[in-house]
C-alpha cells in the first residue's frame, strides 16, 4: 500500500526512464517539487509518497520520491539537483532505471473495481454493463492521463458534484486541469449541457475528447489545451457558477485569483489534489479572493474542498464518505 501518492504532473508520453530515492518526507517532497520546477511538464513528472508496512522495501516509515521522464535524463545534472534539495548522500543513493510504459498505465488499471460516488458510477471497459438503471455511468480509460475515479481526489469531487446537484442545477461549468475528463463528463451527462474544460497536457485533452465520445457526451465536451484558464474558449464562458480544479496544492494556490475572477456570485468551487497539510495554504489563497469554505471531504488521506464565492458561507464541516 502506498500512502499519499500522487504524481505532480502527468507521466510523459512514452515515458521510459525514471529515478527512485528512499529518504525522509521533507527530502522526498523537496526533490519532487524541484523536478517539477526544473523540467517541462510535458517531459517529466514526479511523485512523493510514504512507504507503509505492507510495501516490500518498507523500513522505518521511509518516504520515496519517483520521477518519470520521456527522454533519458542527464544523470549528473539530476543528481546535482537532488543534492541541492536533499544533500549529497541522497543524490548518491538515487537509483536510475528504465521502465516499460505498461508499468504505469495498463498495470495500474488491472483489477480495478467500479467506483461509486453518489449517483455516479465510474468503471473501466472490463466492467462494462455494471451500471444500474438509475446510475450516471462513466466509462473511463485513463490512458496517459490522470483520473480513473479510483483516486480519492476524483471520488471526492464526484461526491461534491452529486451533493451540489441535489441542491441546484448549475448552468455554466468549468473543469480546470481536466485529466481524463471524468468530472466534466459527469457534469455534462447529469445536466445535458456543455461543460468547458482544459488541461496543460495535450495527451489529457485527447483522452478527454475520446472519453467524452465513448460516454455519449461528445456534443457537450470540447476540451482545449490551456495553462489554467488561459484560453479564449475558457474565458468566453465566464462567469461560471460551478468550477472544478482537481490539480495539486501549488498550482491551485497560483490559480486562486483567476478562478475567483471567473466565478459568478454564489458559485460553487470544488478543489482537490490536496493532502491534509496542504489545505491551510490553499484555503488562505482562496479566502484572500473572497471565497469561503462550506464543506470538506477526506478520502484516503486526500482532501476535497467545497468553497462558495460571495456572501457569507455556512460554517465549515467535514464528512468522511464510506464506499
Amino acid at each position: 500500500m502506498l500512502s499519499g501518492r500522487m504524481l505532480e504532473g502527468l507521466p510523459p508520453n512514452n515515458a521510459a526512464h525514471m529515478f527512485r530515492l528512499v529518504c525522509d518526507e521533507t527530502s522526498a517532497r523537496a526533490v519532487a517539487d524541484l523536478v517539477v520546477e526544473m523540467f517541462d511538464p510535458a517531459d517529466a513528472a514526479a511523485a512523493a509518497f510514504e512507504l507503509t508496512p505492507d510495501t516490500k522495501d518498507w523500513a522505518s516509515r521511509d518516504w520515496v520520491v519517483e520521477a518519470y521522464f520521456g527522454c533519458e535524463p542527464d544523470q549528473d545534472y539530476v543528481r546535482e539537483l537532488i543534492a541541492s534539495a536533499a544533500g549529497a548522500e541522497a543524490a548518491a543513493k538515487t537509483v536510475f532505471s528504465t521502465i516499460e510504459q505498461r508499468d504505469w498505465i495498463a498495470s495500474s488499471l488491472e483489477g480495478l473495481a467500479p467506483v461509486r460516488a453518489g449517483r455516479f458510477l465510474v468503471y473501466g471497459s472490463h466492467d462494462r454493463g455494471s451500471a444500474g438503471p438509475n446510475d450516471i455511468a462513466l466509462e473511463i480509460e485513463a490512458a496517459l492521463a490522470f483520473g480513473t475515479g479510483h483516486h480519492g481526489t476524483t471520488r471526492g469531487c464526484l461526491v461534491m458534484l452529486d451533493a451540489i446537484l441535489k441542491r441546484r442545477r448549475p448552468r455554466h461549468i468549468l473543469d480546470v486541469g481536466t485529466g481524463t475528463g471524468v468530472l466534466a463528463i459527469a457534469a455534462a451527462k447529469a445536466l445535458h449541457i456543455p461543460v468547458a474544460c482544459g488541461d496543460i497536457d495535450p495527451i489529457s485533452v485527447e483522452a478527454t475528447r475520446a472519453n467524452a465520445i465513448l460516454n455519449g457526451a461528445g456534443p457537450w465536451i470540447r476540451p482545449v489545451v490551456a495553462r489554467g484558464l488561459q484560453h479564449p474558449d475558457l474565458q468566453a464562458g465566464k462567469p461560471y457558477d460551478l468550477i472544478f480544479a482537481n490539480i495539486l496544492a501549488r498550482p491551485l494556490r497560483g490559480l486562486a485569483p483567476s478562478i475567483a475572477k471567473a466565478s459568478a456570485t454564489g458559485a460553487d468551487i470544488v478543489l482537490s489534489g490536496l493532502l491534509g497539510g496542504d489545505v491551510a495554504g490553499v484555503l488562505s489563497a482562496y479566502e484572500a479572493q473572497g471565497l469561503s469554505l462550506t464543506k470538506r471531504i477526506n478520502i484516503d488521506g486526500w482532501a476535497t474542498l467545497h468553497l462558495r464565492s460571495g456572501g457569507t458561507a455556512a460554517r465549515p464541516y467535514e464528512i468522511v464518505p464510506v464506499f
